[in-house]
């Protein structure tokens, strides 16, 4: 992410109410709310955990569809092993640390199995897709939240004020659908 949009001003940012049980309403910032920061910032470089992640998905498909030598098992370690080190150079500090945590280790002297090699391997992509599940649901709750601030800022606009990117006579995109169903059948 840029400075720009991690360094939002506070107005610009997704605002949540939250209700003590005082019954007040207390308006905080949404990631303040939640405790954590969002998963799409924690990302520090997406185009290399993508190709990272893709590789490791095909590589798994590789290792269902035939048998393994102890050579070829020996290299799948390094490559999971160096795998996790170019994941984590694009993460971070907590994404790292939880990669960490659920990646399973391989013992330094020995060539791991068929069936370690695929439950690791799995794990990962496991892992990787659930981290771009999350990505893509912030993404949205993102978009979301500033379609619902554009709407209000247009409810807020005096009447007759001609909201920017719209022409004199040009009926707003919403109130477009509205006439064109409400208008008879042919």
């Amino acid at each position: 992410m840029n400075d720009d949009q991690t360094n939002a001003d506070p107005e610009q940012r997704a605002r949540v109410v939250v209700v003590g049980p005082d019954g007040v309403a207390v308006e905080t910032d949404a990631t303040e709310a939640s405790g954590e920061r969002p998963v799409t910032e924690m990302v520090e470089q997406p185009a290399k955990v993508m190709r990272v992640g893709s590789m490791i998905r095909q590589l798994l498909e590789e290792v269902r569809a035939a048998p393994l030598d102890e050579k070829s098992r020996a290299r799948l370690k390094e490559i999971h092993k160096s795998s996790i080190k170019e994941l984590e150079d694009g993460l971070a500090p907590e994404l790292v640390e939880e990669l960490e945590r659920l990646s399973l280790p391989f013992a330094e002297d020995e060539v791991p199995s068929e069936a370690e090699l695929r439950v690791a391997q799995a794990q990962l992509v496991g892992w990787l897709e659930g981290l771009f599940h999350g990505i893509q649901t912030t993404l949205f709750a993102q978009q979301m939240a500033a379609r619902a601030q554009l709407e209000q800022m247009r409810r807020a606009l005096p009447p007759g004020m001609i909201p920017p990117g719209q022409m004199p006579g040009q009926v707003p995109s919403g109130q477009q659908d509205a006439q064109r169903a409400s208008g008879p059948y042919l």
